[in-house]
């Protein structure tokens, strides 16, 4: 028989990324020996990498950067959005190369290693991409071994035994436990993150954690909310008692379908409230589910920091950053809900909002970390909204 020259490992390599068909991609294992199994996608973003790793919606997956140059500005201990790396690991085209910039404290596959965090240098990182462009998003392990011994047939086994994000909910596993309140505002060179100075009236936010971003809350501090993050599976009850002017449904990671299971019954029970709700991404699904529509698994997914979303209403178009593998289906929409943005790569849902309620979402991230700032406005929207109904 002849020998299936896929599973041929190249001289020196030390890392690798096997999929369930059987197909390789190998390279120089960074950061943290092992192995994990999860869903190999690719960002296109230039920046933010740190932010990126740290993303909760980035739970149970793989993350293929499509820009060269990762690592080179190192790590800190700031520029994160969760608690820790949420996502498995990472693969990089070129060397990461000593930092470079003033504020890095650490080199970033050090940073990797000192979270148990998996990376592979040295890819062919183009071909994964055009690999998951046209046949989807699979199911892949990414390993790392300095001895560079592997069992590459349990690797591949492994990938294929893996259940795949649709059905899974990951919400319950990275959102908070217990509530808090937040009052930090954004970042300020030479100073951090400055505490927010807001009035005892200002409004009040609760914001559920799917997978909430810091800097999603950052920006509603910054917009002039008072915020209370509460879990994944807090009750309606749980909620109002609170007493919020508004509620805020964070991004997260998983099938919408699954974390709708105990979230859409809360959602519905605040949008008969009257109240007036935000959602982002995860957010943006759930209270398309609440309303009625459909959501479905996207062929790739949209993930970068580059990312156009024209608005309906004037045309305006907005350079959004996204993370997201599921969409909302517009045509599924109900007759009290109308498309506010849309995709310009695809033509997919990215915005929507209910015309008899005070309710809107939209798929990207505002927050821009990382990411362009164009969509700033909606947390000052979503505020001053809540003023107004005040």
């Amino acid at each position: 028989m002849a020998e299936d020259t896929r599973l041929r490992q190249p001289s020196g390599a030390t890392g690798v990324v096997a999929l369930a068909d059987g197909t390789l991609f190998w390279g120089r294992g960074l950061g943290a020996e092992g192995e994990a199994v999860g869903e190999l996608c690719f960002n296109t973003a230039m920046t933010g990498y740190q932010e990126v790793m740290t993303d909760p919606s980035y739970a149970g997956q793989i993350i293929t950067f499509t820009f060269p140059h990762i690592g080179n500005v190192g790590a800190n201990p700031e520029d994160i959005e969760g608690a820790n790396p949420h996502a498995l690991g990472c693969v990089v085209a070129e060397p990461v190369t000593g930092p470079s910039s003033f504020r890095s404290a650490q080199r970033f596959d050090q940073w990797l290693e000192s979270w148990g965090r998996i990376g592979l240098a040295g890819v062919d990182t183009r071909a994964i991409t055009r690999r998951i462009r046209k046949g989807g998003a699979p199911n892949a392990v990414i390993a790392h071994r300095r001895d560079g011994k592997f069992d590459v047939e349990a690797l591949i086994a492994r990938a294929k035994a893996w259940s795949g994000l649709e059905g899974l909910d990951l919400a319950k596993a990275v959102s908070c436990t217990q509530s808090y309140r937040w009052d930090e505002g954004p970042w300020v060179l030479g100073k951090g993150y400055l505490p927010g100075d807001l009035p005892a009236d200002a409004p009040h936010v609760v914001a559920i954690d799917y997978g909430v971003k810091r800097a999603i809350l950052r920006q509603l501090v910054d917009a002039g909310a008072r915020v209370t993050v509460v879990p994944a599976t807090a009750s309606f009850e749980d909620i109002m008692a609170l007493n919020p002017d508004g509620l805020f449904l964070s991004n997260g990671p998983g099938d919408p379908a699954a974390t709708g299971l105990y979230a859409v019954p809360v959602i519905r029970q605040w949008l008969e409230s009257g109240k007036p709700l935000f959602g982002i991404c995860l957010g943006h699904q759930l209270l398309g589910l609440a309303i009625g529509a459909k959501t479905a698994k996207m062929h790739q997914g949209h993930r970068g920091a580059n990312h156009p979303v024209q608005q309906l209403s004037d045309g305006k178009v907005e350079i959004t950053s996204m993370n997201h593998g599921f969409t909302v289906e517009s045509d599924s929409l109900p007759g009290n809900a109308r498309p506010t943005h849309i995709s310009l790569f695809d033509q997919t849902l990215c915005g929507l909002e209910l015309t008899d309620r005070p309710a809107f979402s939209v798929q990207h991230h505002p927050e821009a970390s990382p990411g362009p700032q164009d969509s700033y406005y909606l947390f000052r929207r979503f505020v001053d909204g809540l003023r107004k109904a005040a």
